[in-house]
């Protein structure tokens, strides 16, 4: 496997954590040159200082750390402190981390390291609400050629929404953000709430992990522990979801996924649906393909993926 070049837009939240440590973990196969953070599951300033907590528990405080929108490009904030907790990783130890922020906006980061890459470079991981990324689209639509690949969590097709009945967190905080980068013409992969959904931290598989006993896992094995309280009383299931680490876990284990090109479009005008995703799954209309829609995965070998990688961190 060829070392990708990845960069990680994130709103941690306890499973942007994990999916952090699931890329730490994986040297071999990502290179992370930098994560940025966005307003989402709490505000930015919580989320760049989580981004910072965890490079810092991962051994990573090489990796730069940039603060991005702390709002939507035109909407107000939602947060979600009633899922990840008042810090956003509640669940683990938080600490003021050491490691400093770095005084670059995330945007004018993205861009000029777009600008400055070659074709077909760098590979984008959003796993919060998309504004860093439209935002940087936006203002240099020419940087998007250096983008190889975009492998987003967000979304809904068949689990309509987590939010409002029609809507995903992630697309629902920012619509107008996932419609400019739905539409920027670069290949994106998709992994929706019908996806994760399937992915369930259940007593047994945190339980695995927290079996492993180093700093990360029980970490980890902390912040599902929170995590779960809320979805399992939601959903009526045996453990929450786990969203976002589904994103590089395709990266490292794409044969665990099952995917199909389908043209995505996102609701930004009716406070009805607002940030709904309208899958083509059947190809129903005329409109070509532009992601591709992630909808079935192997939750076991997922976990084993998982739990292999966090056993690295002993």
């Amino acid at each position: 496997m060829s070392k990708e070049r990845v960069i990680i837009d994130c709103d941690p939240g306890q499973d942007d954590a994990v999916n952090l440590l699931l890329a730490f973990a994986s040297p071999d196969a990502i290179d992370v040159l930098a994560v940025t953070a966005v307003a989402g599951n709490v505000p930015l300033a919580l989320t760049e200082r989580n981004a910072r907590i965890i490079c810092e528990l991962a051994g990573r405080s090489d990796v730069p750390v940039y603060a991005g929108c702390d709002r939507p490009l035109e909407r107000e904030l939602i947060t979600a402190e009633n899922v990840h907790g008042i810090t956003g990783i509640d669940g683990m130890q938080v600490n003021e981390p050491a490691m400093k922020l770095q005084p670059e906006h995330a945007v004018d980061y993205l861009v000029a390291t777009l600008e400055a890459a070659d074709d077909d470079s760098i590979i984008l991981v959003p796993t919060g609400p998309l504004t860093n990324i439209a935002a940087a689209f936006r203002r240099s639509p020419g940087c998007t050629t250096a983008v190889r690949r975009i492998v987003l969590m967000g979304g809904a097709m068949r689990e309509a929404g987590n939010t409002t009945p029609s809507a995903e967190f992630n697309i629902l905080v920012d619509p107008q953000a996932a419609d400019t980068v739905f539409a920027c013409g670069r290949p994106i992969t998709v992994v929706p709430l019908d996806t994760s959904h399937q992915v369930l931290s259940t007593p047994e598989r945190v339980a695995a992990i927290a079996a492993l006993d180093n700093p990360a896992a029980k970490a980890t094995a902390g912040m599902l522990g929170f995590f779960n309280r809320h979805d399992i009383a939601k959903y009526r299931i045996e453990g929450a979801p786990l969203h976002d680490p589904c994103t590089i876990a395709f990266m490292l284990a794409p044969e665990l996924f099952t995917t199909k090109p389908c043209n995505v479009a996102v609701e930004t005008t009716s406070e009805l649906t607002m940030g709904h995703t309208a899958v083509d799954f059947w190809g129903v209309t005329d409109r070509p393909p532009n992601v591709e829609w992630v909808y079935e995965v192997d939750a076991d070998g997922f976990f084993s993926l998982l739990t292999e990688r966090l056993a690295r961190y002993s």
